[in-house]
C-alpha cells in the first residue's frame, strides 16, 4: 500500500511533503548587505552547487526575503557552512526580524571580512564561499538564486589531504519539520568507472 498525493490538490501540504521526502538538506548560512548596507544572516535550506566549470551554487529564496533583495541590488553575498556548535545561532538567524535589523548584530554572532566581495562570514564557520550574482530564475513561489563562486576559504584545521573535511567540519542539515539532521557516521563507496567492476 501506498499513500498517493496530488501536488496541485488544495489538500496537499507541497512545501511540508517535499522538504519531508528531498532530505538531508544542507544549509547555504548566506550573508548579504542592502543597498544602504544593512547587514542581513539567514540560513537558506534549498542549496546546492550545481556546477564546477565556472563554479557555481545555487540556494532557493521562498518568497520575496531580504537576502534575494540584497543579493539582485548589490550582486554578492556569501556562504558560511552552518555546523553543530553554530547550530542554535544558524536556528536563531532564520527569525523575521525587520529589514534594517542586522541578525549577525542582534544575535551576537561575529562576522569576518571576506576576501573578493563586500558582505562578510561568519567567522566561527570553519569554511566560507565567497560569491558574485550570476543569474536568478523566477519559479513562481521562490526565486533560485546562482551564484559564481569567487573566493572560498577554509580554516586548516578540518583540512584532510587538502580538502575539508566532512567529520571535522561537522555541518548540520535540514529535515523535514522542526527537525535537524546532525553529524553523523560516514562510509567510503567506490565508484565504478565501467559497468565492468560492479559486482554481481
Amino acid at each position: 500500500m501506498r499513500t498517493d498525493f496530488d501536488p496541485r490538490s488544495d489538500d496537499t501540504n507541497t512545501y511540508a511533503l517535499l522538504s519531508s521526502l528531498v532530505v538531508p538538506r544542507p544549509i547555504a548560512w548566506v550573508a548579504s548587505r542592502s543597498a544602504d548596507g544593512v547587514g542581513n544572516l539567514a540560513p537558506h535550506s534549498f542549496f546546492t552547487v550545481v556546477c564546477a566549470d565556472p563554479p557555481v551554487v545555487a540556494f532557493a529564496s521562498i518568497g520575496d526575503k531580504d537576502t534575494l533583495r540584497n543579493v539582485v541590488a548589490t550582486g554578492e553575498f556569501t556562504v558560511s557552512v552552518a555546523t553543530l556548535p553554530l547550530m542554535d545561532q544558524v536556528n536563531d538567524s532564520s527569525a523575521r526580524f525587520a529589514p534594517d535589523q542586522d541578525e549577525a548584530a542582534e544575535l551576537g554572532v561575529e562576522m569576518r571580512p571576506s576576501t573578493v566581495v563586500g558582505p562578510p562570514a561568519v567567522a566561527a564557520s570553519p569554511a566560507a564561499i565567497e560569491c558574485r550574482l550570476h543569474s536568478t530564475v523566477d519559479l513562481g513561489s521562490s526565486t533560485l538564486v546562482l551564484g559564481e563562486v569567487v573566493w572560498i576559504s577554509v580554516e586548516d584545521d578540518v583540512v584532510v589531504d587538502g580538502l575539508p573535511s566532512y567529520d571535522r567540519m561537522q555541518p548540520v542539515s535540514r529535515l523535514g519539520g522542526p527537525d535537524w539532521g546532525l553529524p553523523g557516521p560516514t562510509r567510503a563507496v567506490r565508484r565504478p568507472g565501467d559497468p565492468s567492476e560492479i559486482a554481481r
